[in-house]
Protein backbone atom coordinates (compact mmCIF):
# COMPACT_ATOMS: atom_id res chain seq x y z
CA UNK A 1 0.00 0.00 0.00
CA UNK A 2 2.88 1.97 0.98
CA UNK A 3 4.80 1.55 -2.16
CA UNK A 4 1.11 2.52 -4.29
CA UNK A 5 0.50 5.94 -2.32
CA UNK A 6 4.07 6.71 -3.11
CA UNK A 7 3.43 5.99 -6.90
CA UNK A 8 0.39 8.00 -6.91
CA UNK A 9 2.95 10.83 -5.01
CA UNK A 10 5.13 10.28 -7.75
CA UNK A 11 2.82 10.72 -10.50
CA UNK A 12 1.64 14.38 -8.44
CA UNK A 13 5.30 15.28 -8.57
CA UNK A 14 5.44 14.99 -12.31
CA UNK A 15 3.55 18.13 -13.38
CA UNK A 16 6.18 20.12 -10.31
CA UNK A 17 9.15 18.19 -12.63
CA UNK A 18 7.97 19.88 -15.74
CA UNK A 19 7.60 23.07 -14.10
CA UNK A 20 10.80 22.78 -12.25
CA UNK A 21 12.09 22.40 -15.69
CA UNK A 22 10.66 25.23 -17.41
CA UNK A 23 11.59 27.88 -14.78
CA UNK A 24 15.42 26.82 -14.93
CA UNK A 25 15.17 27.87 -18.20
CA UNK A 26 12.97 30.95 -17.61
CA UNK A 27 15.87 31.81 -14.49
CA UNK A 28 18.61 31.32 -16.85
CA UNK A 29 17.13 33.22 -19.70
CA UNK A 30 16.20 36.14 -17.69
CA UNK A 31 20.14 36.33 -16.00
CA UNK A 32 21.19 35.93 -19.55
CA UNK A 33 19.77 39.32 -20.59
CA UNK A 34 21.54 41.18 -18.44
CA UNK A 35 24.89 43.26 -18.82
CA UNK A 36 27.05 39.64 -19.49
CA UNK A 37 28.71 37.50 -17.08
CA UNK A 38 30.88 38.13 -14.13
CA UNK A 39 34.10 37.00 -14.22
CA UNK A 40 33.15 34.98 -10.76
CA UNK A 41 30.16 33.43 -13.93
CA UNK A 42 32.14 32.82 -16.17
CA UNK A 43 34.99 30.88 -13.80
CA UNK A 44 31.60 28.66 -12.14
CA UNK A 45 31.25 27.52 -16.02
CA UNK A 46 34.68 26.95 -16.63
CA UNK A 47 34.75 24.56 -13.87
CA UNK A 48 31.78 22.67 -14.96
CA UNK A 49 33.38 22.45 -18.13
CA UNK A 50 36.57 21.60 -17.26
CA UNK A 51 35.26 18.34 -15.01
CA UNK A 52 33.01 17.26 -18.06
CA UNK A 53 36.60 17.04 -20.31
CA UNK A 54 38.11 15.12 -17.08
CA UNK A 55 35.31 12.92 -17.45
CA UNK A 56 35.57 12.10 -21.57
CA UNK A 57 39.28 11.85 -21.21
CA UNK A 58 40.28 10.55 -18.09
CA UNK A 59 38.83 7.01 -15.77
CA UNK A 60 36.12 8.49 -13.90
CA UNK A 61 36.84 8.46 -9.76
CA UNK A 62 34.33 6.04 -8.87
CA UNK A 63 35.74 5.55 -5.06
CA UNK A 64 36.05 8.82 -4.61
CA UNK A 65 32.50 9.29 -5.42
CA UNK A 66 31.28 6.28 -3.32
CA UNK A 67 33.43 7.97 -0.66
CA UNK A 68 31.38 10.68 -0.57
CA UNK A 69 27.72 9.18 -1.38
CA UNK A 70 28.34 7.19 1.78
CA UNK A 71 29.47 10.22 3.70
CA UNK A 72 26.52 12.03 2.85
CA UNK A 73 24.16 9.32 4.14
CA UNK A 74 26.13 9.47 7.66
CA UNK A 75 26.39 13.38 7.47
CA UNK A 76 22.02 13.33 7.04
CA UNK A 77 21.91 10.33 9.39
CA UNK A 78 23.54 12.80 12.02
CA UNK A 79 20.97 15.41 11.04
CA UNK A 80 18.11 13.38 11.82
CA UNK A 81 19.50 11.68 14.91
CA UNK A 82 20.94 8.75 13.45
CA UNK A 83 24.11 6.79 14.46
CA UNK A 84 26.31 6.50 11.65
CA UNK A 85 29.14 3.50 12.10
CA UNK A 86 31.06 1.34 9.49
CA UNK A 87 31.60 2.70 6.43
CA UNK A 88 32.96 1.12 4.08
CA UNK A 89 34.23 2.13 0.33
CA UNK A 90 35.36 0.27 -2.70
CA UNK A 91 35.47 0.04 -6.46
CA UNK A 92 32.31 -1.81 -6.18
CA UNK A 93 30.20 0.24 -3.81
CA UNK A 94 30.16 0.94 -0.44
CA UNK A 95 28.07 0.62 2.48
CA UNK A 96 27.24 2.54 5.91
CA UNK A 97 25.09 1.69 9.13
CA UNK A 98 22.81 3.88 10.56
CA UNK A 99 20.61 3.57 13.18
CA UNK A 100 17.48 5.27 11.51
CA UNK A 101 16.84 5.94 7.96
CA UNK A 102 14.46 8.06 6.08
CA UNK A 103 13.70 9.16 2.94
CA UNK A 104 16.04 12.15 3.24
CA UNK A 105 18.74 9.82 4.45
CA UNK A 106 18.47 7.44 1.57
CA UNK A 107 18.03 9.95 -1.42
CA UNK A 108 20.26 12.64 -0.07
CA UNK A 109 23.98 11.19 -1.93
CA UNK A 110 21.26 12.12 -5.33
CA UNK A 111 20.66 15.60 -4.80
CA UNK A 112 23.42 16.62 -2.10
CA UNK A 113 26.19 17.64 -3.74
CA UNK A 114 28.63 16.20 -0.98
CA UNK A 115 32.37 17.64 -2.54
CA UNK A 116 30.38 20.89 -3.06
CA UNK A 117 29.12 21.48 0.44
CA UNK A 118 32.78 21.12 1.48
CA UNK A 119 34.33 23.89 -0.94
CA UNK A 120 31.60 26.04 0.42
CA UNK A 121 32.11 25.26 4.22
CA UNK A 122 35.99 26.43 3.09
CA UNK A 123 34.99 29.49 1.43
CA UNK A 124 32.86 30.26 4.66
CA UNK A 125 35.57 29.50 7.39
CA UNK A 126 38.52 31.51 5.14
CA UNK A 127 36.04 34.80 5.07
CA UNK A 128 35.54 34.36 8.66
CA UNK A 129 39.52 35.45 8.70
CA UNK A 130 39.80 37.06 5.20
CA UNK A 131 37.66 39.87 4.08
CA UNK A 132 36.85 39.87 1.57
CA UNK A 133 37.13 36.41 0.05
CA UNK A 134 40.44 35.96 -1.49
CA UNK A 135 40.54 34.45 -5.50
CA UNK A 136 37.21 34.27 -5.48
CA UNK A 137 36.80 33.11 -9.20
CA UNK A 138 38.78 30.15 -8.03
CA UNK A 139 36.24 29.81 -5.41
CA UNK A 140 33.71 29.82 -8.03
CA UNK A 141 35.72 27.19 -10.51
CA UNK A 142 35.72 24.26 -7.59
CA UNK A 143 32.30 24.67 -6.87
CA UNK A 144 31.46 24.57 -10.62
CA UNK A 145 34.18 21.28 -10.76
CA UNK A 146 32.43 19.30 -8.04
CA UNK A 147 29.19 20.27 -8.91
CA UNK A 148 29.65 19.03 -12.27
CA UNK A 149 31.27 15.47 -10.66
CA UNK A 150 28.20 15.06 -8.97
CA UNK A 151 25.60 15.67 -11.60
CA UNK A 152 27.50 13.29 -13.96
CA UNK A 153 27.87 10.87 -11.56
CA UNK A 154 23.98 10.80 -10.18
CA UNK A 155 23.24 10.75 -13.86
CA UNK A 156 25.22 7.90 -14.31
CA UNK A 157 24.14 5.65 -11.17
CA UNK A 158 20.86 6.73 -11.74
CA UNK A 159 20.44 4.98 -14.96
CA UNK A 160 21.43 1.49 -13.32
CA UNK A 161 19.66 -0.30 -10.59
CA UNK A 162 20.35 1.77 -6.93
CA UNK A 163 18.43 -0.14 -3.89
CA UNK A 164 18.23 3.37 -2.49
CA UNK A 165 15.95 4.28 -5.28
CA UNK A 166 14.50 0.70 -5.61
CA UNK A 167 13.48 0.82 -1.52
CA UNK A 168 10.80 4.05 -2.22
CA UNK A 169 9.99 3.34 -5.65
CA UNK A 170 11.57 4.45 -8.94
CA UNK A 171 8.96 7.43 -9.64
CA UNK A 172 8.65 8.80 -7.08
CA UNK A 173 12.74 8.78 -6.44
CA UNK A 174 13.39 10.20 -9.50
CA UNK A 175 10.80 12.61 -9.20
CA UNK A 176 11.97 14.02 -5.84
CA UNK A 177 15.99 13.92 -7.08
CA UNK A 178 15.03 15.54 -9.93
CA UNK A 179 13.13 18.57 -7.91
CA UNK A 180 15.39 18.94 -5.36
CA UNK A 181 18.57 18.95 -7.98
CA UNK A 182 16.65 21.83 -9.93
CA UNK A 183 15.72 23.66 -6.97
CA UNK A 184 19.54 24.12 -5.49
CA UNK A 185 20.31 25.12 -8.74
CA UNK A 186 17.76 27.90 -9.23
CA UNK A 187 18.58 28.98 -5.07
CA UNK A 188 22.41 29.15 -6.11
CA UNK A 189 21.56 31.31 -9.35
CA UNK A 190 19.78 33.46 -7.07
CA UNK A 191 22.16 33.68 -4.85
CA UNK A 192 25.40 34.52 -7.40
CA UNK A 193 23.34 36.55 -10.10
CA UNK A 194 21.38 39.70 -10.65
CA UNK A 195 18.01 37.13 -10.43
CA UNK A 196 16.12 38.39 -7.14
CA UNK A 197 14.46 35.43 -5.06
CA UNK A 198 11.24 37.42 -5.56
CA UNK A 199 11.53 36.80 -9.54
CA UNK A 200 12.61 33.50 -8.74
CA UNK A 201 9.70 32.87 -6.88
CA UNK A 202 7.04 34.39 -9.26
CA UNK A 203 8.83 32.29 -12.17
CA UNK A 204 8.58 29.07 -9.93
CA UNK A 205 4.88 29.57 -9.03
CA UNK A 206 3.60 30.44 -12.54
CA UNK A 207 5.06 27.59 -14.05
CA UNK A 208 3.18 25.22 -11.45
CA UNK A 209 0.13 26.82 -11.55
CA UNK A 210 0.15 26.51 -15.57
CA UNK A 211 1.58 23.05 -15.22
CA UNK A 212 -1.25 21.85 -12.81
CA UNK A 213 -3.91 23.77 -14.85
CA UNK A 214 -3.28 22.29 -17.89
CA UNK A 215 -3.01 18.91 -16.53
CA UNK A 216 -6.40 19.56 -14.91
CA UNK A 217 -7.85 20.80 -18.09
CA UNK A 218 -6.66 17.90 -20.07
CA UNK A 219 -8.33 15.66 -17.72
CA UNK A 220 -11.14 17.29 -17.57
CA UNK A 221 -11.52 16.61 -21.29
CA UNK A 222 -10.58 13.29 -20.96
CA UNK A 223 -13.14 12.30 -18.89
CA UNK A 224 -15.60 14.77 -21.28
CA UNK A 225 -14.65 12.60 -24.10
CA UNK A 226 -15.10 9.47 -22.47
CA UNK A 227 -18.68 10.35 -20.87
CA UNK A 228 -19.84 11.89 -24.29
CA UNK A 229 -18.84 9.28 -26.59
CA UNK A 230 -21.54 6.40 -25.84
CA UNK A 231 -24.01 9.90 -26.82
CA UNK A 232 -22.16 9.83 -30.21
CA UNK A 233 -22.41 5.98 -31.24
Amino acid sequence: MANFLRMLLGLCLLPLCWAAGRSFVDAVSAVGTGEGMSVEAVSLLAGIAAFILCWTALSHPVRAYVLGHELTHALWGLLFGARPSDVRVSETGGSVKLTKSNVVITLAPYFFPFYTFLVIVAALVTYAFLRPLPYLPLWMFLIGFTWAFHALFTLETLCERQPDVKLYGRLFSWSVIFLVNVALVLVWLACTTTLTFGELGGICLSRAISAYVGVGLAFWRLLAWIYEKPKGT
